[in-house]
């Protein structure tokens, strides 16, 4: 199929991007990788009058350590995140996540901006926005604001992001002290989005108690999936089998996955208890393994 016909636009800059945005408002629509709106415009499930092209503007596409958060623009191709150093030393979840998404050539052309602005609940970047506690910087026409993962993400493809609004950076905390991740994910196929993914991020203190833990889950909800009792549930304790099966409770009673042509809701709650559990505990582990101080 072919998408429905729109006018196009490249600017060079941000300020001229968000100045043509303003212009053509809801008619318009940004295109970074074109990895998830390409698809969609040839299906004609979108068929915007113009699409706006910030692929030329550089000043989007850079990975800074700053303090003690790393700072992504959101013109990154997502195999630039794959082989950051920064990225590997200091937030190692995301270098785990990467690898999982589509293939080589998605991650060559995808940017991590356009992941996260797509939302779909099964992708791997906005679920370890959620997992870090990340935030996000949304420019507009002489305005920027920030956004915490939490208040992001809205419904299924839907975001905080206003019509004349562009998505301009990703900030990740890092982490200190003794910590730990892990990401896992089950799929039909390599490359193919997840049916249910889990991720983990955790410290621990000098006798291996747990100090702070995010778990989130993927393909189980509407968006990312933040289990908020988790760190009221393990902080302060060292791992153990009750504590995991009193997560997997909380699990089970807490989401609501739908049915569809690739997986029962049955097998997706089923897969998001095994995925949490094996997450935490690898994370757990990676944790102990590092040294103190």
């Amino acid at each position: 199929m072919k998408p429905a016909k729109f006018d196009y636009y490249r600017p060079e800059t941000l300020s001229e991007a968000l100045s043509l945005l303003e212009e053509v408002g809801f008619d318009g629509k940004i295109i970074a990788g074109g990895q998830s709106l390409v698809p969609i415009m040839n299906m004609r499930l979108a068929t915007p009058e113009c699409l706006i092209d910030i692929n030329g503007i550089n000043d989007l596409d850079y990975i800074v350590k700053d303090v003690d958060v790393i700072k992504i623009g959101a013109m990154t191709r997502q195999s630039e995140l794959e082989t950051s150093d920064i990225i590997r030393q200091n937030s190692p979840l995301v270098s785990e996540a990467v690898r999982l998404i589509g293939h080589v050539q998605t991650r060559n052309r995808g940017t991590v901006g356009g992941s996260i602005v797509h939302a779909d609940p099964s992708a791997e970047l906005p679920l370890v926005l959620m997992t870090l506690g990340g935030s996000l910087k949304i420019s507009a026409n002489g305005e920027v604001r920030s956004v915490n993962a939490e208040d992001f993400f809205i419904t299924y493809l839907t975001t905080d992001l206003l019509p004349s609004e562009i998505l301009t950076e990703i900030h990740l905390p890092i982490w200190h002290g003794r910590k730990g991740h892990s990401f896992l994910e089950i799929a039909r196929r390599h490359g193919d989005f997840a049916l249910v993914a889990a991720a983990c991020q955790l410290t621990v203190d000098a006798q291996d108690r747990i100090e702070k833990v995010r778990l989130a889950l993927g393909g189980v909800e509407a968006i990312p999936f933040l289990i908020e009792d988790a760190q009221d549930l393990l902080n302060g304790e060292r791992l153990s089998d009750s504590l995991i099966d009193k997560l997997t409770k909380i699990i089970e009673e807490s989401i609501e996955p739908e049915s569809d042509l690739h997986a029962s809701e049955e097998y997706r709650r089923h897969l998001a208890k095994v995925l949490t559990s094996r997450s935490l505990q690898q994370a757990y582990e990676r944790a102990k393994g590092e040294q103190y101080g």
